[in-house]
């Protein structure tokens, strides 16, 4: 990949992976420094839920924690796919909501930048590759 697409990826990768894990942290330790996160939660889900959303919070915490540190670890395009898929079903529970709906539209254009870092992401492993076979070959054949 060229420096432009480089570039392009680092921010996705960093924007990606630290705002989940953020979020994440905020969430399980329930300091709601970043939003008033059981707000966000759907009436429609809260009459499912069987435990209270404070609760809920935590679990999606876990999940969205264990996401950032993929996207910014070895599993950038795992995470980033799972992020995109995460990001949709949460534009969907805002918009059951009847309010939020601004955040929605955010959440599905994060859902498109986490669309480009996996698609980014295969790109450059599929760049990568090649050499890695090359360098093996090369130790074997040494």
């Amino acid at each position: 990949m060229g420096k432009g697409m480089e570039s392009a990826w680092w921010l996705l990768k960093l924007g990606l992976g630290l705002g989940p894990a953020l979020a994440g942290l905020d969430k399980i330790f329930r300091t709601n420094v970043l939003a008033d996160w059981p707000a966000y939660i759907s009436p429609l889900a809260t009459a499912v839920l069987p435990m209270s959303g404070d609760v809920f919070m935590q679990i999606v915490g876990v999940i969205e924690l264990a996401v950032g540190i993929a996207i910014l670890t070895v599993a950038t395009r795992i995470g980033a796919w799972v992020a995109m898929a995460w990001l949709l079903l949460i534009a969907v529970n805002l918009i059951t909501t009847g309010t939020h709906f601004d955040i929605a539209v955010r959440d599905v254009e994060m859902a498109i930048a986490a669309y480009a870092l996996a698609r980014l992401t295969a790109e450059r492993e599929a760049i990568a590759a090649p050499s890695r076979s090359v360098s093996a070959r090369s130790h074997v054949l040494a």
